[in-house]
């Protein structure tokens, strides 16, 4: 019960510090003395410490505590085929260093190379040794599971889909290293960090070169059966044969909304010199009639997507990322128009916060979580922890 009551403890500092022992105890339904009891331990342990006093109010001041910064560190990796990047945070969630370069993603052994670089060199920034990194999240494309060796679905990074990729980085980085979707961790940055700030039910989507969804339910990453649960890109919908084998194998759904589709509706609206959705975007935004309508047509679409999607998860909101999707200022309004036109399940949409950073602050989100995790129990190990 002791145990139980530390960490506790541990979460309601982590989640709401600094604190008061009255405050603490208020939130984590303990009592006071139990509260002050556990603070003793976990003080001794290394991982809280006094953080200041109360002030303006009467009365006397109260102790305020929080999770110690530097008592670990995590590291987060966003692996993407275009660019590879890291950032490095202490316990408190503040990035001390971050590094990025352009992707080496022409083959799995050059890219599982530039992984194991990037993160000791954020390491280094941040003058940490690497030996103090507690965990590490990788984060790339792909869908992960409990016992594969390799994702699968990873269409985008060349040989990264071979099996025992994941093993080999797990070599390169020499330390606790975790995997997710990229996507996945995307949600879990806007849900610490962003939009979906204090929503405990949500989803995420994006849109980019790919189509993918993290969805949040009651406040948990929801993964699904076999780990692909938001690979909303293969949804049979918007246009296209889903039976077409051409079409199967990225999804009719991303064959409609993502990219390369935008480009080619640019094209058979007549627009010419088009290489990216980027350029159909810019366009757009300069009032271009014909790009116009390939806005529209993309927001018909997503709003269709995410009406099979409220019918299913009823979110309280959707967040739209990616390099397409945070174009807030041409889809939004769109895409709230479609979803309304289709469907009386009305999630709130609004556009990611963090933009290009969410999956990499979802890492480091990620990570957060079990660095306090294992620093718990490397100090229960350790007999410094009450049992």
């Amino acid at each position: 019960m002791r145990a139980i009551n530390e960490r506790t403890v541990l979460d309601c500092i982590h989640a709401g510090g600094p604190m008061s022992r009255a405050e603490i105890a208020r939130v984590s339904g303990v009592s006071k003395p139990t509260v002050s009891q556990a603070l003793s331990v976990l003080e001794r342990a290394g991982l809280v410490r006094e953080a200041g006093r109360t002030s303006g109010s009467k009365g006397p001041t109260a102790v305020l505590y929080e999770v110690d910064p530097a008592a670990g560190h995590v590291v987060g990796v966003d692996v993407g085929r275009e660019r590879v990047r890291a950032a490095v945070s202490d316990l408190s969630g503040a990035v001390l260093a971050r590094v990025d370069q352009k992707s080496r993603a022409h083959s799995a052994r050059a890219l599982i190379t530039q992984i194991g670089k990037v993160a000791r060199q954020v390491a280094d920034q941040a003058d940490l040794a690497w030996s103090h990194v507690t965990v590490t999240v990788v984060g790339s494309p792909g869908v992960f599971s409990e016992e594969g060796d390799h994702p699968s679905l990873a269409h985008n990074l060349p040989g990264w889909g071979r099996a025992g990729v994941l093993d080999a980085v797990r070599a390169e980085l020499g330390t606790h290293v975790l995997f997710d979707n990229d996507v996945n961790l995307a949600a879990l940055g806007e849900s610490r960090f962003g939009a979906a700030r204090g929503v405990d039910t949500f989803v995420y989507l994006h849109l980019g070169t790919g189509v993918g969804m993290g969805i949040l339910l009651g406040g948990q990453l929801y993964r699904g059966a076999t780990g692909a649960a938001g690979e909303v890109g293969y949804l049979p919908l918007a246009g296209g044969d889903p039976f077409d084998p051409k079409t199967r194998r990225r999804g009719a759904l991303e064959s409609a909304i993502g990219a390369a589709a935008i480009v080619r509706d640019a094209r058979a609206q007549g627009i010419r010199g088009v290489t990216g959705a980027s350029d159909v975007l810019a366009a757009a935004r300069d009032g271009d009639a014909r790009a116009l309508r390939v806005v529209q047509m993309l927001a018909q679409r997503i709003g269709l997507a995410l009406a099979a999607t409220a019918a299913v998860l009823d979110p309280a909101l959707v967040v739209l990322g990616g390099g397409v999707g945070r174009n807030g200022d041409l889809l939004l309004e769109p895409v709230r128009r479609a979803l309304a036109s289709v469907s009386p399940i009305r999630p709130r949409i609004e556009v990611s916060e963090l933009g290009a950073d969410a999956e990499l602050l979802g890492a480091v989100a990620m990570g957060l979580v079990v660095a306090q995790d294992r620093l718990y129990a490397r100090a229960e190990g350790n007999g410094a922890i009450a049992v």
